[in-house]
């Protein structure tokens, strides 16, 4: 879905002029020519990103920006503030009011759009993070997503490729009130500190005489610990079709020299933000994928991973012709203990009991909590005689040692299992669990504590 865009300026003109802009390129363009009409769109509308004119009658630029990032309900709609050509002073009241980002009349075409498209990003990454802090309760995005947030959080480490040492100092000099910058002249070292170490944005200066700083950019993106990483491109003037062929290939923003202290920072921050916010969505996303597939009590995972994973590793040693074994093993007893000493003491029971499978087992064995009390191991490269060593270890393991817990108490636990191993022909993951649910039952069924492993 395309973003919606509102401009508001007093001077039809430049309304027409940006919003023509803004079409060609697919945007869905909504205009107001005061700012109260501006903050009553964004309250209503759902607005993805405001180009917003500085002189305006009744309220101005400024006031309208303060307001929209004054309010909850508008204070993550990104803001650009059009100032005229030369007002450095506009620009400083612009970002102190919570302006994103700045743009100078006459509005280039190419910064238009590069700052359209990456703010819009930032908007709909911010989206997503606000419906995921709601939907899912994540305290961690929701604290994330906090204005006085990023006050606190750890400074960012930037990485400054630049193979002119004096300008190199000086936009370090620029960014070091804010951020951490590490300095590098020579592509290959760029390269390998980018493999050392977690950036949150790489700033890649042309003019190296035997270098090309965008193939540099490809090879950012080609390494796994820089792919998802933001580069701003330092141009020099004359240098736009460059920047252009950067954009379109791997670069996230750019900055044309002379250049000015303020519009560096402010391109760094957005890009900074972009990418943490990317983090933890990813991260928010593996906690709730990791939450689908994990039993919250035992910490393994739970029925819906096994039934899913099983036919994956089944199908794998089948095609590889590789041995493949499955235990079912049961706490004996179990409803005893939860009667005798209560469902809290059971869980506890369920704890330990979980532990001691992942310390008898290896990290390519897959646990899995199966159903109340029964766990359910696969174990890849593993034929039935081996399987039942495996599986008698454990037993001694659970039987042998007391369960102790925080109170003080002690219980002698013991646990059944029943053992099968995938056949050569004419099997199925189905079968297999069939087979060791039945020696699990003649586990039981001989007096409990004992391992069953019948013939293949």
């Amino acid at each position: 879905m395309t973003a919606r865009i509102l401009v508001v300026d007093d001077v039809a003109a430049n309304v027409r002029l940006l919003e023509a802009r803004l079409l060609a390129e697919y945007y869905d363009v909504v205009t107001a020519s005061t700012g109260q009409e501006a903050l009553e769109i964004c309250e209503e509308g759902k607005i993805d990103l405001v180009l917003l004119d500085v002189m305006m009658p009744g309220m101005d630029g400024f006031e309208v920006c303060r307001r929209l990032k004054g309010s909850p309900r508008t204070q993550h709609i990104p803001v650009v503030i059009i100032t005229a050509l030369g007002q450095v002073d506009q620009r400083i009241t612009g970002l102190e009011a919570g302006a994103d980002d700045f743009l100078t009349k006459p509005v280039n075409d190419l910064q238009l759009l590069t700052r359209v498209r990456t703010l819009t990003r930032l908007k709909a990454l911010t989206d997503e993070l606000r419906l995921r802090a709601d939907s899912a309760s994540d305290p961690a995005l929701a604290e994330l997503l906090h204005p006085a947030a990023q006050e606190y959080q750890e400074p960012a480490r930037l990485l400054l490729v630049d193979p002119d040492a004096s300008s190199s100092r000086m936009i370090a000099g620029m960014l070091l009130q804010h951020y951490v910058v590490d300095e590098v002249s020579e592509p290959q070292t760029a390269l390998l500190r980018g493999l050392e170490r977690d950036y949150d944005c790489i700033l890649v200066a042309t003019g190296a005489e035997d270098g090309d700083p965008l193939r540099l950019c490809a090879q950012f993106r080609a390494l796994e610990q820089t792919r998802l990483v933001p580069i701003i491109l330092i141009a020099s003037p004359g240098e736009e079709h460059q920047v252009l062929r950067g954009l379109e290939l791997t670069v996230n923003d750019y900055l044309l020299r002379p250049i000015v202290p303020m519009e560096l920072v402010a391109r760094v921050r957005t890009q900074v933000k972009r990418k943490r916010y990317n983090d933890q969505l990813r991260a928010s996303v593996a906690r709730t994928v990791e939450m689908a597939i994990t039993d919250p009590l035992t910490g393994v995972y739970n029925r819906r991973y096994l039934d899913g994973h099983l036919p994956t590793l089944f199908n794998r040693a089948q095609a590889r012709q590789r041995p493949l074994s499955l235990m079912l093993i049961d706490i004996d007893r179990f409803k005893w203990i939860n009667d005798e000493m209560g469902h809290a003491f059971g869980d506890q029971v369920l704890q330990e009991f979980a532990l001691r499978l992942r310390r008898n087992l290896r990290s390519i064995d897959l646990i899995s909590r199966y159903g109340g009390e029964e766990f359910a191991i696969v174990m890849p490269e593993t034929d039935l005689a081996s399987a039942r060593i495996v599986a008698e270890r454990i037993r001694g393991e659970i039987a042998n040692k007391a369960f102790s817990f925080s109170d003080g108490r002690t219980l002698r636990v013991t646990a059944s299992a029943g053992i099968s191993t995938k056949k050569p022909f004419d099997d199925s993951p189905e079968q297999m669990l069939q087979r060791a649910d039945d020696a699990l039952y003649e586990a039981k069924k001989q007096g409990r504590n004992q391992v069953v492993a019948p013939a293949a």
